[in-house]
C-alpha cells in the first residue's frame, strides 16, 4: 500500500502496519523490542495498536521502502 493512503492520525493494528511497512510480523516485533520501531499503545487488554504518525515516520525515514 502507498504511504499516501496512510491516515493522518489514528491507530493501526499490526496487520495494517505491515501493509504499509512490509516486513514479517516477528521481524517487526523484534524491531520494537530493539527500539528500531515505535512501541505500540495498549488500547485495551487485548488490543495493541500503533499511532499512524509513528508509522509514517518510520516509512519516511527509509524513503518509503522497507
Amino acid at each position: 500500500m502507498s504511504p499516501n493512503n496512510l491516515p493522518e492520525t489514528g491507530f493501526l493494528r499490526i496487520n495494517e502496519v505491515l501493509k504499509y511497512y512490509p516486513v514479517g510480523k516477528s521481524t517487526f516485533w523484534a524491531g520494537v523490542k530493539e527500539g528500531k520501531f515505535p512501541k505500540p499503545v495498549k488500547l485495551s487488554p487485548r488490543c495493541t495498536a500503533w499511532r499512524a504518525e509513528d508509522i509514517r515516520q518510520i516509512i519516511n525515514s527509509v524513503g518509503g521502502h522497507a
